[in-house]
């Protein structure tokens, strides 16, 4: 487990380019946070880092968004909004899950049950109490944790 703590916007937008520029081809990643604690501007930096040129912005009402510009094709997930897992299957989850790109899944909690056992798991917390942009960045995931953020 590797543990980064950012104090502004910007740095959480770095640390996202900095995996996105290491992210290898087949990961899938979950991020896990409550509302508002930076889950989107993560999303973007790691698309900046995987050289995504066009605005990413979180996928709330489509459940995936693809950006295929980059190095690797990118497969941002929100299942924030999802019913059940049915919805996962419709879309054909297991072609982007196990396919060659890379997946971020937002709010992925909700589904553990057909996640891929080697997952990353990557959770952002707020502490009011070390000022109102302190991140606290939790990176489960043996090949990742040995990155050097900076």
């Amino acid at each position: 487990m590797k543990i980064i703590e950012t104090k502004s916007e910007e740095a959480t937008r770095e640390i996202g380019k900095i995996l996105g520029r290491e992210v290898k081809e087949g990961t899938v990643i979950t991020l896990n946070g409550d509302l508002g604690v930076g889950k989107t501007v993560f999303t973007q930096g790691f698309a900046q880092g995987l050289g995504v040129k066009e605005p990413v912005n979180s996928p709330t009402f489509t459940i995936v968004q693809i950006y295929e510009e980059g190095r690797l094709p990118f497969y941002h997930f929100d299942v924030y909004r999802i019913g059940d897992i049915e919805e996962m299957e419709e879309i054909g989850y297991q072609d982007y899950f196990y396919g060659t790109g890379v997946c971020l899944i937002e709010w992925a909690e909700l589904i553990q049950e057909i996640l891929p056992s080697n997952h990353v798991d990557i959770s952002i917390e707020k502490d009011l109490s070390c000022g109102f942009d302190y991140r606290k960045i939790t990176i489960k995931g043996e090949e990742y944790e040995n990155i050097s953020f900076g």
